[in-house]
């Protein structure tokens, strides 16, 4: 008998310490911004982490053989990516670990290539570490999102050591197809470069037409030079567990990477290590379920969109629950403060390296997005008035 899970209940969440809704404490507004899904997390991991709070002891947590087993198998299992114990590193989370990656694989004079728009950490990271920052516009490919390979070629340069490739793609919801992915691979032997593949939102793929292939899989001399960035924190709504994990299967690139972590990087804390286990081990029925949720959610937003906005482009989606939206249409300087001020509060485009855009996060509860997309209709109509 299939398991029923709770997808309609708004929780409680101001005044927890949650980024997405404190960010406006005081204010009337519908936070629908940052990755961060309006959902409890499955209730297996829940009784997992209720286990490992009745142990009472919270020491120094390194990994154990039981989690990396739940994560290789996991690997193996819903990815075909066979590897052993040795070739991963665990890290609090990707964003510290685009910055690290910065400073494991280029020098100081060197350069890290990418396609925008993008999460905007990697478009950071680069400058944190002091590095060059290659920027390439994705372009349109009839109803598709593709990366322009002849801008790449003209845009790389000797001195470029690293690509970061956002896989399923943040915020343009694209997956690269395997043919696709072999010419990003080609690519990056050709100029020898690193690919550092970000595949955190690889198991929210709603299309079902369409099929994850991960990048490292695809051939043993791509796998020589391909970091994969990989946590359970996105499907499964873990974020605050801080737990996620580098897949290098290169011992050379691996120890120069553990090298720049070291003394930087220490344990993942143990309530992490424990949501990650159960969610590679029991969470498969609540995230089949999920993607339920958020089919329907990407239907019923993309239809309402197409019917009531008809000045907003919004592309077809094949995975993630962040909609880009292209507002231009709209001649607004500030787009995200305007629906701000009228109690939606959306991601600004421009850090992600388009200001045209803003993204909308459809993981919450359905009232939650009707509600958002009423708002919505009230900024458009003031804009429509003048």
């Amino acid at each position: 008998m299939s398991k029923t899970y709770d997808f309609t209940t708004l929780p409680q969440r101001q005044h927890t310490g949650s980024l997405k809704w404190d960010r406006y404490r005081a204010r009337d507004i519908l936070p629908m911004w940052v990755a961060d899904m309006d959902f409890p997390t499955a209730p297996e991991i829940l009784q997992a982490l209720l286990e490992r709070l009745s142990h009472g002891v919270f020491g120094y947590t390194i990994p154990y053989p039981s989690v990396e087993e739940a994560v290789l198998g996991y690997l193996q299992t819903r990815h075909g990516f066979q590897t052993s114990a040795d070739s991963l590193c665990w890290l609090p989370g990707l964003v510290p670990a685009l910055n690290l990656c910065c400073h494991a694989f280029a020098e100081a004079d060197e350069a890290i290539i990418t396609c925008t728009p993008v999460y905007p950490p990697f478009l950071t990271a680069p400058t944190n570490a002091r590095r060059q920052l290659i920027t390439v516009p994705l372009i349109r490919d009839g109803e598709a999102w593709a990366m322009d390979f002849d801008a790449l070629e003209q845009a790389v340069t000797s001195k470029t050591r690293v690509f970061f490739l956002c896989h399923p793609h943040n915020p343009v919801g694209h997956v690269y197809s395997a043919i696709e992915l072999q010419r990003i691979g080609d690519f990056c032997e050709r100029h020898d470069l690193i690919l550092v593949s970000d595949e955190i939102h690889c198991d929210l793929i709603f299309a079902p037409e369409v099929k994850h292939h991960m990048t490292a899989t695809l051939s043993d001399s791509l796998a020589e030079r391909t970091v994969t960035l990989m946590a359970p924190s996105k499907t499964y709504n873990l974020p605050g567990l801080a737990c996620a994990y580098a897949v290098i299967t290169n011992p050379r690139l691996r120890n120069r990477f553990r090298r720049t972590i070291q003394g930087i990087i220490t344990e993942v804390n143990a309530f992490g290590y424990a949501g990650c286990e159960a969610a590679y081990r029991h969470g498969e029925s609540w995230r089949d379920a999920l993607l339920m949720q958020l089919r329907g959610n990407y239907g019923w937003l993309y239809a309402n969109i197409r019917k009531y906005f008809p000045e907003i482009v919004f592309h077809p989606m094949q995975a993630t629950y962040l909609a880009w939206l292209d507002v231009r249409a709209y001649g607004l300087k500030n787009p995200c403060a305007h629906f701000e001020a009228h109690g939606v509060g959306l991601s600004d485009g421009a850090p992600f390296g388009d200001s045209n855009y803003l993204r909308l996060n459809f993981g919450c509860p359905r009232h939650m997005l009707e509600a958002a997309l009423e708002r919505m209709a009230n900024a458009v109509t003031e804009i429509r008035a003048i």
